[in-house]
């Protein structure tokens, strides 16, 4: 199934903290569509990721330790609860929420019967 993407940047501009929460669900968008460029436009150089205590500091340890690992997988995730804090004048954020995803072998993923993972956390 084919589910057309939205750009990156939406329009019209978004506020700050709707800003923040988008960069959190295009990121896990990206990890359920394989989207490398979505990804990428999810987070700074030098963003810190902490999913269950598992910290990933910068960019490049994100994508190789959440991003190459988990798009080999066929995803679904989900975010809820989140709360976002805006410090030093809209320059940095910091953003708690709760996550559930599904994590099926790759190309099972649409397969009834097919055997998966139901993992919740904390980001």
């Amino acid at each position: 199934m084919s589910v057309p993407a939205l750009p990156a940047t939406l329009t019209p501009a978004l506020s700050g903290r709707d800003a923040v929460a988008d960069a959190l669900y295009r990121s896990v968008m990206a990890l359920d569509t394989a989207d490398d460029a979505l990804f990428k436009s999810a987070f700074t150089t030098d963003a810190v990721l902490d999913v269950n205590g598992t910290i990933m500091e910068g960019y490049d340890a994100i994508y190789s330790q959440c991003y190459a690992m988990l798009t080999k997988f066929d995803t679904n995730h989900f975010l809820s609860n989140m709360r976002i804090n805006i410090i030093e004048g809209d320059s940095k954020a910091q953003v708690t929420c709760s996550a559930l995803s599904q994590h099926y072998r790759g190309g099972e993923g649409m397969n009834p019967g097919s055997d998966f993972l139901l993992a919740g956390g904390l980001y």
